[in-house]
């Protein structure tokens, strides 16, 4: 059997951060163990902070479209928008940057695609007429009922 469910905000920090929040409350009540949500909030609120800061930047601020299906042992999670599409129509690699230089010599950031990538089990992009669509595969060993 596979549980659906699906929610919209406009990509603006505050919408996205409340948006991303109310997903994982409702992860949280079917079954997936704690820490792999914890692992799940991360890599989505790298996706959806992506898409308000990189997909709709310089244009009119649209929306943010989630889609989780949770089968058995695998939970996907789907984000679209109608922002810009990734250059040359490709997702980042997010190549470990060099740990060992001084703290003030680390980038800012480009941790992301990197976090996304070592968290899930599958990536997957398209751009179509509706923008872009963004899937997330996360492996989930799901709680015994008598044990929860």
């Amino acid at each position: 059997m596979v549980e659906t469910f699906s929610c919209t905000f406009t990509a603006t920090e505050l919408d996205a951060r409340s948006g991303v929040q109310d997903v994982v409350a409702r992860l949280r009540t079917m079954g997936i163990p704690d820490p792999r949500v914890d692992e799940v909030q991360i890599a989505l609120t790298e996706a959806v902070n992506n898409v308000v800061e990189h997909a709709y930047a310089g244009m009119d601020i649209g929306d943010v479209r989630i889609r989780c299906n949770l089968h058995p042992d695998q939970l996907w999670i789907s984000i679209g928008d109608g922002g810009a599409p990734f250059e040359n129509g490709e997702l980042p690699m997010g190549t470990p940057h060099d740990l060992t230089v001084d703290a003030d010599q680390l980038p800012e950031g480009g941790f992301g695609w990197l976090l996304i990538r070592e968290l899930t089990s599958d990536v997957q992009y398209k751009r179509d007429d509706t923008g872009n669509n963004l899937s997330l595969c996360f492996e989930i060993q799901m709680r015994n009922a008598n044990s929860a």
